[in-house]
């Protein structure tokens, strides 16, 4: 029997209705529209398209968008005092920077640099420590996600061994730290290149995801019957049938996957969707003038 295909558009879809409607109250309290600036350096197609999609899911949501787009060669002591600026703007409920930058910029001080009250994308140490020690705080968009779908499946969490594939700073490390919070209770396994027999550890998971960034890392006998399986993997693979010349996949054999697993997201249409939705509710809650 195949797997339960979890519909990450339909899910994302009520969660920015549900926004939306924040917002709107927001504003007919006298709120100003909750605002998030997005900065993007250079000129990167996949940042465009990702920077594109979240500015059009803010518009339908009624929310603003200050859109700020910098060269490739922007010093990096310009970048930084624009956060400075947008830190300071009552008008800015949230500030995004897109990554990847430019090589030339530590990405790491300019997170620094964001005000951890905008720090909406939950990558700030503040915002990860808050995490970690279970403070409210911005949760990371795709980990937070993650979750939701997990418990819109109606997944049983606590007690349920989960293994994570990937120690990303954006992914498979909050992910693991939300999964062993007392409110998801799981037991985590993390797997990482370092592994010896990452199918050992797949296999014993009731929930497993994939997060490494490697198509078709995870493969069909490595999936215990039943299980729950989330693939964060977005990988472009070439395929002269398409009009591209590529198409998009997870991390996960899809079709091999789904005929063991009892629920499985697709690429597209899983997690991508949960990622901007949660953004669009962290922007929601920054304008509230409450974090999570």
């Amino acid at each position: 029997m195949s797997a339960t295909i979890i519909d990450g558009k339909a899910v994302a879809k009520r969660i920015r209705e549900e926004t939306k409607e924040l917002a709107a109250l927001l504003k007919a309290k006298g709120a100003p529209a909750p605002r998030l600036a997005v900065v993007l350096a250079g000129d990167d197609p996949a940042s465009l398209s990702y920077v594109a999609a979240k500015e059009k899911a803010l518009e339908e949501a009624g929310m603003e968008s200050l859109d700020i787009r910098l060269p490739a060669d922007v010093p990096e002591a310009e970048l930084l005092a624009l956060v400075g600026r947008l830190n300071l703007d009552a008008k800015v409920h949230g500030i995004l920077v897109q990554l990847p930058l430019p090589r030339h910029i530590d990405e790491d001080r300019v997170i620094m640099a964001i005000d951890p009250a905008k720090d909406v994308d939950g990558f700030h140490p503040v915002s990860v420590g808050n995490m970690l020690i279970g403070r409210p705080g911005f949760l990371p968009c795709t980990p937070h996600g993650v979750l939701v779908l997990l418990r819109e499946i109606g997944a049983p969490l606590s007690g349920a061994h989960a293994v994570v594939v990937g120690r990303s700073n954006i992914v498979g490390k909050p992910m693991a730290n939300l999964l062993i919070r007392r409110d998801a209770n799981a037991t985590v396994t993390v797997c990482h290149t370092g592994t010896k027999d990452l199918a050992l550890h797949a296999r014993r998971a009731d929930i497993l995801i994939a997060a490494a960034g490697k198509a078709g890392l995870i493969t069909a006998d490595m999936v215990k019957p039943g299980a729950a399986v989330i693939d964060v993997g977005v990988n472009r693979v070439s395929d002269p049938s398409r009009e591209k010349g590529y198409r998009l996949c997870g991390d996960v054999d899809f079709d091999g996957a789904r005929e063991k697993a009892g629920w499985i997201t697709p690429v597209p249409g899983g997690v991508g969707p949960m990622t901007i939705a949660m953004l669009l509710r962290n922007v929601c809650e920054a304008a509230a003038g409450g974090m999570r």
